[in-house]
């Protein structure tokens, strides 16, 4: 049981995520006014009292991004004066991560920006799930955690008991990323090498690695407009891949991603609940896989102070009696 002094409160970024963890907790949701003046400003209310206790905010900065972090930091404030003893602001997705460094004279970076925001508005730590690029986490002067949904996704490979498979990084960032799926699966890797002319626009252009007759699977945390991941099945295909799964951690589908991926070789795209994601950009190709257990463990853990390690090495032995 969790204690008396436990509070979880929603935003509107991701509601369901947030009933999930509240059902499975069996807490109910704390109380919250929130609305838009006409002139698109935010109004935001705690409608009972949080003294002394330990609030959980769940907010993905998912689009709208900026709207969804303004009503993130008004709840953390509110919260702020009203005497809790702390605030923890869980963010399933982190949306200003991919600006994480200046790559061009006189660019920002938004990504350490946010973090500063939101330690300023009065937040005592942070979770988040699969940043974009690890040092991010290191942006913050809180506490925070850094979680990655490897094992979901482990556990979803290991479940079809393909043989011959490949696990592929989208490009050479991510390869640490595909290093530790293969780890945990046993396989192979392969990398795109591919080459980014400009914003949202990728040319894929080779692979590093046999994936010849493979499976493959395209591991990445985030899927934007579709596009360098829909020419990486086809390049893959190319290279005498089998057959194409793309897989990654926050489905954000900004136009034309639900087309692209329609209309791509690949066979299932799979991404995870931390994004909101309507019905109008739900490709037909897609699986949904939730966060849900593994955020209500998280929460749950932090709260009681205990560690998070345990619950990821249960989950990795049981995948591997799977593969074996």
């Amino acid at each position: 049981m969790l204690k008396e002094h436990f509070k979880l409160i929603s935003g509107t970024a991701n509601r369901k995520l947030s009933e999930g963890v509240a059902n499975l907790l069996k807490v109910p949701l704390t109380p919250v006014e929130i609305k838009r003046f006409h002139d698109g400003e935010i109004y935001c209310r705690v409608l009972e009292s949080v003294r002394g206790c330990d609030v959980f905010i769940i907010q993905p900065t998912s689009p709208d991004a900026s709207l969804n972090l303004m009503e993130l930091l008004i709840l953390i404030d509110a919260l702020k004066r009203s005497s809790p003893d702390k605030i923890t602001a869980v963010i399933p997705y982190y949306g200003y991560c991919r600006q994480d460094k200046k790559t061009k004279p006189r660019e920002p970076i938004t990504a350490k920006l946010v973090a500063n925001m939101i330690t300023i508005a009065g937040a005592d730590r942070v979770i988040m799930f699969d940043v974009h690029v690890a040092q991010v986490q290191g942006f913050f002067d809180i506490p925070s955690d850094n979680l990655d949904v490897i094992p979901l996704f482990a556990d979803y490979i290991a479940d079809k008991k393909l043989k011959d498979i490949v696990i592929v990084s989208p490009d050479a960032g991510g390869a640490s990323r595909a290093r530790s799926f293969a780890k945990v699966l046993n396989a192979p890797i392969a990398i795109i090498d591919k080459r980014r002319p400009e914003q949202n626009v990728a040319a894929v252009e080779n692979v590093i690695g046999n994936v010849k007759g493979r499976t493959a699977f395209i591991v990445d945390d985030i899927i934007d407009t579709a596009g360098s991941i829909t020419e990486a099945a086809s390049i893959l295909l190319k290279f005498g891949a089998k057959e194409v799964y793309a897989l990654a951690t926050h489905g954000v589908f900004s136009s034309p991603a639900v087309d692209r991926l329609n209309k791509s070789q690949i066979k299932e795209v799979v991404v995870t609940d931390t994004i909101d994601i309507p019905k109008e950009k739900r490709a037909s190709k897609l699986k949904l896989i939730s966060i849900v257990p593994l955020l209500s463990e998280t929460v749950k853990r932090t709260h009681e102070g205990l560690p998070m390690g345990v619950v990821y090495e249960e989950m990795y032995r049981k995948i591997e009696k799977k593969i074996k």
